[in-house]
């Protein structure tokens, strides 16, 4: 596949691929390593990683692997909320660049919102972060309109994205709106609900007409919707193959429609109580 098949959004002055390999659930070492540069070597330009996933370092050696000029290459990760306050923010920033050996990331994100600490601060340091030149664009992740909201209100410097749960049985009408409301790009994590969607019926009759499959179907719905980015992971390299074969073919308006209505499943994948927010119904 060439390398520019894969399209991108220009947004704040900055383009970002729509596909991305996202690495929440990579498996350890070398295979992911060779995964991630596998990813990189077929025409993902993309990689979406996190302090909290422990999967900086094998990003930093997949991107070293692939051989790809690291100015080609836009990589996304984020603080945790347990690194929330000012000091411990900065020392994050400053672990997971080591561990990349990086001298900056293309987006930082907060990952959740932090329970105890003001929203005030987080962002503070995050603009910090990004006025030294550690992070070329930043945003948030996990916030709902409400944290939105504020975090637009407060933070002196425009931001560029929300990161959520995003797939076919899930209903987060709400959260896109206040996302192009603020002017945020929607980066949809999970967007095979964590592989929920991959028996549904409708989108296995959608995949038979086009020769496509389950999750090809599923992500070409959340991928020809306005301002969205996706990250799915995967564990094998066909899996990786497979989520990039998806812009050759293009869903009808009745299709589209079939695939929204499964929302009404209101399905959550990643709900951890020691963390979430109050979700938007």
């Amino acid at each position: 596949m060439p390398e520019n098949s894969i399209p991108s959004l220009t947004h704040n002055g900055a383009t970002i691929p729509r596909l991305g390999l996202g690495t929440m659930a990579h498996p350890e070492s070398d295979k992911a390593v060779n995964l991630i540069s596998h990813a990189l070597k077929s025409g993902y330009r993309h990689i979406d990683t996190a302090r909290k996933y422990g999967s900086e370092e094998w990003v930093g050696e997949g991107v070293k692997d692939s051989g790809i000029p690291r100015e080609d290459i836009w990589i996304t990760t984020k603080v945790t909320e347990d690194n929330a306050k000012s000091d411990d923010f900065a020392r994050s920033v400053e672990t997971s660049l080591n561990a990349m050996q990086l001298d900056y990331v293309d987006l930082l994100l907060i990952h959740w919102p932090s329970r105890t600490v003001p929203l005030e601060e987080t962002l503070g340091a995050l603009v910090k972060a990004k006025e030294e030149g550690y992070a070329k664009n930043i945003g948030v992740s996990n916030f709902t309109v409400n944290l939105m909201d504020q975090a637009v209100k407060l933070c002196s410097e425009k931001l560029f994205i929300n990161q959520f749960e995003y797939h076919a049985y899930i209903n987060q009408n709400k959260v896109m709106e206040a996302c192009k409301k603020h002017d945020l790009l929607m980066t949809c994590y999970v967007p095979l609900g964590r592989g929920k969607i991959l028996q549904d019926p409708i989108l296995k009759e959608i995949g038979e007409i086009y020769d496509k499959s389950i999750a090809q179907v599923g992500l070409r719905w959340l991928i020809q919707q306005q301002g969205t980015i996706i990250i799915p992971g995967a564990r094998s390299k066909n899996r990786i193959d497979e989520n990039m074969n998806i812009f050759d073919f293009e869903l009808n308006d009745d299709e589209m429609n079939k695939i929204s209505k499964l929302r009404s499943n209101n399905y959550r994948a990643v709900n951890p109580e020691v963390r979430r927010p109050v979700w938007d119904e």
